[in-house]
């Protein structure tokens, strides 16, 4: 079976054509004798023409190439450019090996994966025939949203220290940093923290929300999901395993229904389960997470891909990510998903029960951070779902 159907504008799921899959129908009043007498004979000792329309098939559907490939594609050329620039980076700059959790250390980390998923989303882009803009990265008013995401990342992230120092669980210090070493630093944090937004919605909320919302359906999203939730089980789970589980299992019911009915439009929301998923996972190795904390990365994914439907393109998600980051880390000083930043403006200790207080996590880890996500979530449908979805049409575009 080739990998992921691609999806009608409908939301439905285009079958396998059976016999020559780009042949035009025949018309339905022409009786079966003419459409018999149409259809040529085949030569003996000629080779078999319909075997290479079948093979073409199997890789082309009807918005280009298939999801299925397109990923394996792009995971390829990714960890083909990040091999290469990250033996760059150490022959050039050895120190990179040991940089610490610092805004420079953070920004030359980062750097290199967002330059190979930059490659890996040309190179893709180019066998499409998209523009790289295409893969949720374009739509009207991107400025704004990137703006409106900044704005909500600082705010929610300031609800859930104010909730957690009501509750004793969050005691504020001294500040660490004075004077002009405030907003130099600051702008540092900002510049690291933006590269690792566009690293990780550029993975997660452009294209692969993207590509698989074009091409998945219900059954090829639980095998995404069950292939992750296996492959994580087998390398003993790591911190927080349990949050992946968790969010895997919370979109299984819902995604299943959508199939069900045949939900117009489902197959973004069986992308949004796959990436949300895949989202929280990717924070399992972090230092320091728990269970809450992952499961809680997992759910503002989801947040993030409503974002992209009701706004049309993930420059909310971004710029909610990256405030939402450096609000923790610098603004606050507290730890972030387990690490503990050099160079953070004010300074903060957990206290009391580590459920409340998120303990080694950080914010993150609390579970107080859910109403939160759920509070960010009803702002952005109250702000932007007024008007509809504004998802972008899955055409291919010229590039």
């Amino acid at each position: 079976m080739n990998p992921f159907e691609d999806s009608q504008e409908n939301g439905e799921i285009q079958s396998a054509p059976e016999g020559a899959p780009f042949a035009e129908a025949a018309p339905e009043a022409a009786p079966a004798r003419e459409l018999a007498s149409l259809t040529p004979k085949p030569v003996a000792g000629a080779p078999d023409a319909q075997a290479p329309r079948d093979l073409e098939w199997v890789f082309i559907g009807s918005q280009g190439l298939r999801a299925g490939w397109s990923v394996l594609i792009a995971v390829a050329v990714y960890q083909l450019f990040l091999r290469i620039l990250s033996v760059v980076a150490v022959e050039l700059y050895p120190a990179i090996a040991e940089v610490d959790y610092s805004p420079m250390g953070v920004l030359i980390v980062e750097l290199i994966p967002l330059l190979a998923i930059l490659a890996a989303g040309a190179f893709v882009a180019r066998i499409e025939h998209r523009n790289l803009s295409g893969y949720n990265l374009g739509g009207v008013r991107r400025h704004r949203h990137f703006l409106s995401g900044l704005t909500a990342g600082f705010a929610a992230l300031s609800v859930l220290v104010g909730a957690l120092t009501w509750g004793r669980w969050l005691h504020f210090g001294p500040a660490a940093l004075a004077g002009a070493d405030i907003f130099k630093v600051g702008a540092l944090w900002a510049a690291a923290f933006a590269s690792v937004a566009l690293v990780e919605e550029g993975t997660f909320r452009c294209y692969l929300q993207f590509t698989l919302a074009r091409g998945i359906n219900f059954w090829w999203a639980l095998g995404a999901v069950v292939l992750a939730c296996g492959n994580l089980a087998v390398r003993t789970g790591g911190n927080g395993a349990w949050g992946v589980y968790a969010a895997a299992l919370l979109g299984l019911v819902p995604c299943l229904l959508l199939h069900w009915k045949k939900v117009e439009g489902s197959g973004f929301w069986q992308a949004a389960w796959v990436t949300s998923t895949l989202f929280g996972m990717n924070h399992v190795t972090n230092s320091g997470e728990n269970w809450i904390g992952i499961f809680a990365a997992a759910a503002i994914g989801f947040v993030f891909c409503v974002s992209v439907r009701l706004t049309g393109s993930a420059w909310w998600a971004i710029g909610c990510h990256a405030a939402w980051d450096w609000s923790q880390t610098y603004f606050y000083g507290t730890a972030d998903s387990g690490f503990v930043a050099h160079g953070h403006y004010l300074t903060t200790t957990p206290g009391g029960n580590a459920l409340m207080s998120g303990g080694a996590d950080g914010p993150e880890g609390s579970l107080l951070v859910l109403p939160v996500v759920l509070l960010l979530l009803a702002a952005l449908l109250m702000i932007y779902g007024r008007g509809g979805s504004s998802a972008p049409r899955l055409e291919r575009t010229a590039g």
